[in-house]
């Protein structure tokens, strides 16, 4: 086997959840570039379009279609699912990575509804998807299915409980998927980042006393960036992790060395 074949995606079919932008759309193109052809998906289909005329424009025409889907919806989850059979094939690799997080505040203070949201849309949603393209997996004897999971599973916290929790029930459903799926030579990994400069974390990094931490606790002295999700989702994807089941790996800049 060559150096690069290590890496080499080629013929793959690719779904990812909450990939229009940020660290998803970053994975995508990462997994692009490696030869797959990936389904680019969140919630706005014009998003989506944009995302995917530009992998297309950079990676080579076909490289990328665009489905809407709210992922927290099994109905529209299916039809992603079925919109990528009809249009690239049977699915190899999937990343569950669409996220909410509606409340900020004392986890005690949660309404119903938006704990609900977060655990529908976060976990729930990525059990629901690997259900969905188990099948196809199976029948090729193999395949990687990748959960977005975060480090605030590996702490609490008095703000961000209920995602904390989410992110820790993603870790759980990444064991015991890969447990169960592991027979069938599909592998279940959880990919946890640390703080990302994204949009949809803005609140936690632009702001003088996230700079301040930065230089005092982050031994790389700096936040994390979406493009650094890319290399881990093609590592997790490709033959280069063929032996890697039921692990989180963690991406944090060393903030989270000890956890």
């Amino acid at each position: 086997m060559s150096r690069n074949a290590l890496f080499d995606l080629s013929g793959k079919v690719a779904l990812i959840t909450g990939s229009s932008k940020g660290m998803g759309r970053s994975m995508a193109e990462g997994l692009a570039e490696h030869g797959a052809r990936v389904v680019i998906s969140s919630r706005k289909l014009e998003q989506c379009q944009a995302t995917a005329d530009e992998i297309n424009a950079h990676c080579g025409a076909g490289s990328a279609i665009a489905v809407a889907c709210n992922a927290g919806r099994k109905d529209e989850l299916h039809a992603l699912v079925d919109t990528t059979h009809e249009r690239l094939g049977a699915i190899d690799i999937s990343i569950g990575n669409a996220g909410v997080n509606p409340f900020y505040g004392s986890i005690m203070d949660i309404p119903d509804e938006a704990f609900d949201k977060t655990l529908s849309t976060n976990v729930k949603a990525n059990l629901w998807l690997a259900q969905m393209v188990a099948p196809d997996m199976k029948a090729k004897g193999g395949g990687s299915i990748m959960i977005t999971s975060s480090t605030g599973a590996l702490r609490p916290s008095d703000t961000l409980g209920s995602y904390s929790v989410s992110k820790l029930a993603d870790l759980a459903l990444v064991r015991n998927l890969a447990l169960e799926l592991g027979p069938f030579g599909i592998r279940v990994n959880a990919i946890c980042p640390g703080l990302v400069k994204t949009d949809f974390a803005r609140a936690l990094w632009d702001n003088p006393e996230s700079e301040r931490r930065v230089q005092e606790e982050v031994p790389l002295r700096r936040l994390g960036a979406a493009d650094d999700l890319k290399g881990v989702a093609v590592f997790l994807a490709s033959d280069a992790s063929s032996y890697m089941t039921g692990q989180a790996l963690t991406l944090c800049g060393g903030t989270h060395m000890w956890a």
